[in-house]
């Protein structure tokens, strides 16, 4: 089995289109009400992580969601949570500060607060 080459545009091309499809998937699953998604991604490294800025419906031509997905589990913020000016690697660090405040809570033996894991519906 060979490797894909995530360097030629096309490959990078389908993948990140493919992570736009999980994106849409995932917010419609986490009942978010959203306005569009970019169709490229804020920033990524194929085929490891896309982070991607999600129009907001309240406010349209601004920023209202951020979603991380990839290699990795899927998850999404508002950008309320990110000081502005809203940027990429700021939203990725909140997000990790939340994963890492989830872990930490685990290791204590207590709840996550603030985390769903699954489907809205399925919680």
């Amino acid at each position: 089995m060979s490797k894909l080459n995530y360097d030629d545009p096309a490959i990078e091309e389908t993948w990140c289109s493919d992570q736009r499809k999980i994106v849409a998937d995932y917010l419609r699953s986490q009942n978010v009400t959203h306005g569009r998604i970019g169709e490229w991604p804020a920033w990524h490294i194929a085929p490891c992580v896309s982070i991607w800025a999600i129009e907001s419906l309240a406010r349209p031509e601004s920023i209202g969601w951020w979603v991380i997905c990839g290699d990795l589990p899927t998850d999404y913020i508002s950008s309320v949570a990110v000081n502005p000016p809203q940027h990429p690697r700021k939203a990725m660090r909140i997000i990790a500060q939340k994963w890492l405040e989830a872990v930490n809570a685990w290791k204590d033996g207590r709840e996550a607060e603030n985390l769903m894991i699954g489907d809205a519906g399925s919680q």
